[in-house]
């Protein structure tokens, strides 16, 4: 009698909650096949437990925004004209975007602007290692306190189980004031580990900002086996930080309940001449938002689409923009890693490889070292850098930040970078995917059935 009401009771939230008839009857199913198990694992996974937040600088009436003016958006516009629609924020104009490859430039250059922080501090990551770099900026962050800067880290709940001591223990016996987003409790119950704050971002004074891929570790730089991993983070000035901090100062009332004060609405000084916006995604009023910027790009497309990401477990609607980019004839090409650092995620990708082959697609398989690298570059004009991964996690159970780019020059540097690093890849092929053990591809599909919940 147990097991029939908890599969019913579970099954009936599913019903009633979820938006992707998918996803509610995978669910449903699980709930009645699994005894006990199967209630148990959507309790675990299945439960959106992050309630609608409403963004200060939202507009709730939600209409579609015309282009800023004052920013001479000429590049891509019917991009801009979507993100207009999606975002709160409208294209920032006068911006340096600085791409910073690997965890050997791009550690020193956050140290530095760490050290030489003046008010504040505001740093939010996924993973923040305790290891010997880890340690490095916590008693960067440390030493900032200690001369009366203002210093406020976030890190994820599930993220800082990675390495033992935590860092936010480390950090606040310190005097660092550090904070868990949805950190797993038994008292008061929360046991969520879906829903996870995959952003990556460390602003200064609200002037300079850090946005990328890198989590802080010593994965992120070589080690004495060689390099763990590659990487690629930016260092951004300009208008568009005023983006970031409002996004920074949400998630931390959301976790706190603490408002943080923002600077004064000056004019932030232009930098250079990039035309940057953000836009979130996440499982709130976010949700699906980068995965349809992401399909609105590749359908804008003329001559190419460059994807570089460490997992790649597509929806089946960004499967079908990449085939149709192809068949009209664009230059699609996916970039991944020959193995990542998570095994069943690169066995469900293979099983996603042939329908995309098969239409035109070309896949390259970089060999080690992993590269955690996210970059997608549309024709040299139109660039995504950020946090977001090509799988279902990212575009629609995490919260992450993208940072829209729309520059010639930085594009272009951005898909000289990947294809550099298609052109030293090995090119797959249908034949070379099909070529194996029978059971090879029996584990595969397995792996893809389960795909949406990796």
């Amino acid at each position: 009698m147990f097991y029939l009401g908890s599969a019913a009771t579970a099954a009936v939230h599913a019903l009633l909650s979820k938006a992707d008839p998918r996803s509610a009857m995978s669910w449903i199913a699980v709930c009645w096949l699994f005894p006990l198990g199967g209630p148990l694992l959507y309790w675990l996974f299945g439960i959106n437990r992050v309630k609608p937040r409403i963004n200060i600088a939202q507009d709730l009436s939600r209409q579609p925004l015309p282009v800023a003016p004052e920013t001479d958006v000429d590049i891509f516009p019917a991009q801009a004209l979507i993100g207009n629609a999606l975002s709160q924020w409208l294209p920032a104009g006068g911006n340096c975007v600085e791409p910073l490859y690997n965890g050997e430039i791009a550690f020193p250059r956050m140290l530095q602007a760490i050290a030489e922080a003046r008010h504040s501090i505001w740093l939010s990551t996924y993973i923040f290692q305790t290891d010997q770099v880890g340690m490095g900026f916590v008693h960067a962050l440390a030493e900032a306190v200690g001369r009366g800067v203002s210093v406020k880290v976030l890190v994820d709940g599930i993220g800082e189980w990675y390495d033992w001591p935590h860092v936010t223990t480390v950090l606040n016996r310190l005097g660092v004031t550090a904070a868990q987003f949805l950190p797993p409790r038994l008292f008061p119950p929360n046991v969520s580990l879906n829903c996870r704050n995959h952003r990556k971002m460390l602003l200064i004074d609200a002037k300079q900002a850090y946005v990328g891929g890198m989590n802080l570790g010593g994965r992120e730089v070589a080690g004495s086996q060689g390099r763990r991993l590659t990487d690629i983070h930016f260092c951004i000035l300009g208008p568009v930080i005023a983006q970031l901090t409002e996004i920074f100062t949400t998630d931390w009332q959301l976790v706190t309940t603490e408002t943080l004060k923002q600077p004064s609405p000056v004019p932030m000084p232009a930098h250079g001449s990039v035309i940057c916006r953000v836009i979130t995604g996440g499982p709130d009023e976010d949700a699906d938002k980068l995965l349809l910027m992401i399909l609105g790009a590749i359908s804008l497309a003329q001559r190419q689409v460059l994807i570089m990401t460490p997992y790649f477990i597509p929806p089946p609607e960004l499967v079908a923009a990449l085939q149709a980019a192809a068949l009209r004839g664009v230059d699609v090409a996916l970039v991944l890693p020959l193995r990542s650092n998570l095994p069943f995620v690169d066995w469900a990708t293979l099983h996603w490889l042939p329908a995309l082959l098969s239409r035109g697609v070309k896949i390259a398989l970089q060999q080690p070292p992993f590269s955690h690298a996210k970059l997608f570059v549309v024709d040299q004009q139109y660039a995504q850098i950020g946090s977001a991964n090509f799988d279902t996690r990212s575009l629609r159970l995490n919260f992450e930040i993208v940072v829209e780019v729309f520059d010639t020059n930085l594009c272009t540097e951005l898909a000289a970078y990947i294809g550099q690093a298609r052109s030293q890849s090995a090119q797959l092929s249908l034949a070379g995917l099909y070529h194996g053990n029978p059971l090879v591809r029996l584990r595969n599909s397995l792996c893809w059935l389960i795909s949406p919940y990796l």
